[in-house]
């Protein structure tokens, strides 16, 4: 339909274009994790070592269901578009960034979300691609910025 229309409207004699196909053949490679504790865990135990594992000062989250933890989904930065996954693959808790107030609501009761930060939730990501490249990259002269680069301020 698209190139239909473009011949149909098209200016010129010879239309210029070029069809990209964006097909995944890593169908199980997307944007987010789920993943099973070898032990369940009480919800606040798992979130006081969250907030503690990511050297965060604070966890935004949903009320706790008085269940343990045992599926858990994780997604690096903003992620709040993949709470439908989240919940259809039953997980108990989703960790993520930049949840928006109205967002929690979503969640109705069937996961909690634990919001830890933007920043918070990618801190790591520089370290292991440090160490990626400096394994696999002997040749390599890799350097690891000590900057905080988060914008946020917390007083």
């Amino acid at each position: 339909k698209i190139l239909k229309t473009l011949f149909s409207v098209h200016p010129y004699e010879e239309v210029a274009y070029d069809l990209v196909p964006l097909n995944n053949s890593l169908s199980n490679i997307g944007a987010g994790l789920i993943g099973e504790l070898k032990e369940d865990v009480e919800e606040m135990v798992f979130l006081k070592e969250l907030k503690s594992s990511m050297k965060t000062d604070y966890i935004r989250c949903t009320s706790l269901r008085n269940k343990k933890i045992q599926k858990v989904a994780i997604c690096g930065g903003s992620g709040s578009f993949l709470l439908n996954e989240a919940i259809k693959n039953q997980a108990d808790i989703f960790i993520t960034g930049d949840f928006k107030y109205h967002q929690f609501f979503d969640s109705d009761g069937h996961i909690v979300i634990a919001d830890i930060g933007h920043y918070e939730s990618e801190q790591f990501t520089s370290e292991l691609f440090y160490d990626l490249l400096i394994k696999n990259f002997s040749t390599f002269a890799v350097r690891l910025t000590k900057n905080n680069t988060n914008p946020i301020k917390y007083i």
